[in-house]
This record gives C-alpha cells, structure tokens and sequence, in this order.
C-alpha cells in the first residue's frame, strides 16, 4: 500500500474513533432532540482532507449504534453526516458556506427522524437540530477549521 493511502486511512479511521469517542463521551449533550455535539465540530475536516469523509461517516454510525435512538436513527444521521460531509468537501473554498451543509442536512434529516422517533414537532425538532448544529459548527468548528488551515503538516501531507 502506497505511503499517502496509508496515511489518508490511518488519519480516517483516527477521526471515526474521535468522533465516536467524543459523541459517547459526551452522551447527555450529544444525544436526543435538542443536541450539542461536540464531535459535530469535526464535520469542518472535509475542507481540509478527503479521508475525513468517510472518518466522519464511519465514526457517526459508530457513535449512533452505541448510544443513539436506534435503527432509524443509525441509518438517516450516518447518511445526513454523509451527504454534508460530502458537501463539506465539494464547497471547501468557501469555508463559511460549507460549513451550513451539516446545519442544514443534520436539522433536516435528523430533526425529522427524531422527530418520528420520539413523536415531536417536526420542524421544532428540525430547529432545535439545526440550531444545536450551528453553534457547534460556528463556535468551534470554524475556530478548529482556521487553527488547523494554518498547520505546515496538513499541507505538507495532505491536498486540499
């Protein structure tokens, strides 16, 4: 296997683990119709390496099976994280813009699940989903996202 391969596989199955992690660790904020998780601040990576794609898609099914609202749950977060992630990458020259792809995909597509699944209001569920999302992801990820822009080793070992 080629050095970079190697790497970029290493550096994603690092990020599934830290989000994983993060989210468990995390639980009483990290699950639920109103969330604030912090792993959700690493949604940022995909502008910055393509192995964080599926690290972050990798690392949410793994958080939800663990401690999420099941099946349902498993299924349409871990694509939501997908699909903005995906986003994320396609919209990397314009940080501040891509950045709204998790906002929009998690308050949508997880609102509406856990909407279904705990019998809420959907689009209070879509808000409070959105919301939770967007503090995280402005708040810190933003911060992470211009920190680690800066680093000489992620230019040196991967292409943005």
């Amino acid at each position: 296997m080629k050095t970079e391969n190697l790497r970029a596989l290493t550096f994603g199955a690092l990020i599934a683990a830290v989000y994983a992690v993060l989210t468990y660790a995390l639980a009483p904020i990290s699950y639920g119709a109103v969330q604030f998780r912090v792993s959700e601040a690493l949604t940022m990576l995909p502008m910055l390496m393509p192995c964080a794609v599926p690290g972050l898609f990798v690392g949410c099914i793994i958080a939800n099976l663990i401690g999420g609202a099941g099946l349902v749950d498993v299924i349409v977060g871990s694509l939501a994280t997908l699909a903005a992630a995906i986003l994320t990458r396609m919209l990397r020259k314009k940080p501040l813009i891509a950045l709204l792809m998790p906002v929009i995909l998690n308050g949508v597509m997880v609102g509406a699940s856990l909407s279904y699944i705990y019998n809420l209001p959907l689009f209070e569920t879509m808000g409070t989903v959105a919301l939770g999302e967007a503090v995280v992801l402005y708040a810190l990820g933003y911060p992470l996202y211009l920190a680690l822009s800066r680093s000489p080793a992620l230019k040196k070992y991967f292409t943005r």
